[in-house]
């Protein structure tokens, strides 16, 4: 039971990390066309959303 809480939480985490990675390589005009701006880039990429 803790080793697949603490591999979901990694999983959670290395998801988190390689869509923020994505959303950090976006110009801040394709940014503003999603509806983002650089300071939202860790939120949305902790939510999943």
């Amino acid at each position: 039971m803790f080793l697949s809480v603490v591999l979901s939480s990694l999983r959670h985490w290395i998801r988190a990390r390689e869509t923020a990675r994505q959303l950090a390589a976006l110009s801040d005009r394709e940014l503003s066309d999603i509806g983002l701006s650089r300071g939202d880039i860790s939120q949305v990429a902790r939510q999943g959303r």
